[in-house]
């Protein structure tokens, strides 16, 4: 017996323990709704658990193919790279080419994964990728092992920008060159406030990368306005103590806000672009920030050891 078996699913962790599952399920659990809204059983086992824990949830729910914040459970599974979890689930009668999220049905966002023939034959009346949606999973795979882990630490912001140069980038932004003296000096403190001020800046193909690795200037929203007019920046702050914290900003306007790059699921309220993004560049979040911008670095220079330190003019960075 296990605790708290007439409680549900509320204290439940465990999705890959069969016997586990099975007490809850046979103390009473729904198998159809979990504790959140957001996150029904199936659905849970389909992101995390073991493929026998999905195959008894999935002979036992209402409905194989219901869908949950705009996806189903096989989408899920795919989306998280969990293939054993996905045979289950078709097994049990879900359908790979159900279009969700974008049209991103779970048949088409598995042909740009690691397991792309998962559920061939190819039916027809159903899209494959794109041209330009396979020339993005191939420069996510290029991408991704150019900048590996490209900073081992927190701490650090960085704003890709697509289509202007570092030159441009540092006029838009009023910057000025800094000296080596005195940014040795800052180096010596970068927690000291003055350090704030200092940013790198790196011409790449595609656009610029302006960076610090010391703080969250070049993620701040006066710099990101300032370096979207008529272009994109996807912009990034490895905080210490939250985690990643994106956000995109287009033509001077913001249009994401808190995000978390390279985590996270999808939303069914993304543009079928943005829901490749995420699922390419699923832990690794400067990547998909450097792709979100069009930007095709060869290696992690300009995180790692800028072109030019420049420092910006003092004002109030946030409004």
């Amino acid at each position: 017996m296990i605790a708290n078996e007439t409680a549900g699913w509320s204290d439940f962790r465990s999705w890959e323990d069969l016997a586990l599952v099975r007490a809850r399920l046979d103390a009473g659990a729904d198998p159809n709704e979990g504790t959140y809204s957001f996150e029904r059983p199936l659905h849970a086992a389909a992101e995390r658990g073991s493929p026998e824990v999905v195959a008894e949830l999935a002979g036992r729910v209402d409905d194989v193919d219901a869908e949950c914040e705009g996806r189903t459970a096989l989408w899920d599974a795919v989306f998280n790279d969990r293939p054993e979890n996905a045979r289950a689930l078709v097994a049990a009668g879900a359908d790979p080419w159900r279009p969700m999220m974008g049209d991103w049905s779970p048949g088409r966002l598995s042909l740009a994964g690691p397991t792309p023939g998962q559920f061939f034959p190819f039916p027809p009346g159903h899209a494959g990728l794109s041209e330009a949606e396979a020339a993005a999973v191939t420069e996510a795979d290029r991408l991704t092992g150019a900048l590996g882990d490209a900073l081992a630490w927190d701490g650090f912001s960085l704003a890709c920008v697509g289509g202007i140069s570092a030159a441009e980038a540092a006029r838009r932004l009023a910057a000025e060159p800094s000296g080596q003296e005195e940014l040795e000096e800052i180096m010596d403190d970068p927690s000291d406030e003055e350090a704030m001020l200092f940013i790198g800046l790196t011409d790449v193909p595609g656009g610029c990368v302006v960076s610090q690795q010391w703080g969250y200037m070049a993620s701040t929203p006066v710099v990101m306005k300032t370096l979207s007019a008529g272009t994109v920046a996807y912009g990034m702050y490895a905080n210490p103590k939250s985690g990643n914290q994106g956000s995109v900003y287009r033509d001077g306007d913001v249009v994401a806000w808190d995000t978390h790059p390279g985590g996270g699921n999808a939303s069914s309220d993304d543009p079928a672009e943005e829901i490749l993004l995420t699922y390419l560049y699923e832990g690794h979040a400067e990547a998909y920030c450097f792709a979100g911008a069009g930007l095709h670095p060869a290696d992690t220079r300009a995180l790692t050891d800028p072109d030019t330190h420049l420092r910006l003019p003092e004002r109030d960075y946030w409004h």
